[in-house]
């Protein structure tokens, strides 16, 4: 039974590279976030998944996710500063 979920799963992502499943858990989180009403907690996200998305090896997702990642990584900082009171 389990086998069978897993082989949905599996076809459903091979359409997919590593980078846009990760973009799509960075939009999922982001948006999961909204209901705290915290810039803190949403910079966190930003900063984790900037990381995420510059270690992410250049095989599995293209360049421009790379760039990306350096961009919320600049990004996530700003926001957990302008959050504080």
């Amino acid at each position: 039974m389990l086998a069978a979920s897993l082989q949905v799963i599996d076809n459903f992502l091979l359409q997919y590279n590593a980078g846009q499943i990760l973009l799509a858990l960075f939009i999922v989180s982001t948006l999961g976030l909204a209901p705290l009403k915290s810039a803190k907690a949403v910079g966190i996200n930003v900063v984790v998944f900037g990381f995420i998305f510059l270690v992410t090896p250049s095989s599995l997702a293209p360049i421009q996710f790379r760039f990306l990642g350096i961009a919320l990584l600049f990004v996530g900082p700003i926001i957990v500063v302008a959050s504080r009171k």
